[in-house]
């Protein structure tokens, strides 16, 4: 099963994606697009794929959103992926693409809807909040 991840190390929702993934026994083509975005046709299609908005997929906090004006609705949607293109930061994280579809995984545990693969084990997020029991199946909480 081929998955891809566009990931950011630094960012806790993504590196428990990625150990999400892993857990399942699949080796994902890591993507890390801050230093290698993807191209414009590749970005408004994960983005269309996910069902989101060009608006929906960009990360404010920690970037240079305000200060890039973003914030203000005259900006196009091209003009959007323009400033994502340019300040990679800008790409909300991270996106999972698997043969079952396109999630934008936050929270981490969303991308389990796109695994054909089930989960080989128990797993806590960085956080301490348990996701997966020791029989590999999905707590729910609330």
């Amino acid at each position: 099963m081929s998955v891809t991840i566009y990931h950011n190390p630094a960012c806790g929702t993504s590196r428990n994606t990625l150990a999400l993934i892993r857990n399942a026994g699949i080796d994902p083509v890591v993507i890390e697009y801050v230093q290698h975005p993807p191209n414009r046709a590749t970005l408004v299609e994960l983005i269309d794929q996910a069902g989101l908005t060009v608006r929906e997929a960009i990360r404010e906090k920690g970037t240079p959103y305000l200060e890039l004006g973003l914030d203000d609705p005259a900006f196009s949607d091209e003009q959007l992926v323009d400033a994502m293109l340019a300040h990679p930061i800008l790409i909300n994280r991270p996106f999972v693409v698997t043969p079952a579809g396109v999630r934008l995984c936050r929270p981490s545990e969303l991308v389990l809807d796109i695994l054909a693969e089930p989960q080989r084990g128990a797993f806590t997020k960085e956080d301490g909040e348990p996701v997966i029991d020791e029989k590999g199946q999905r707590i729910h909480h609330g």
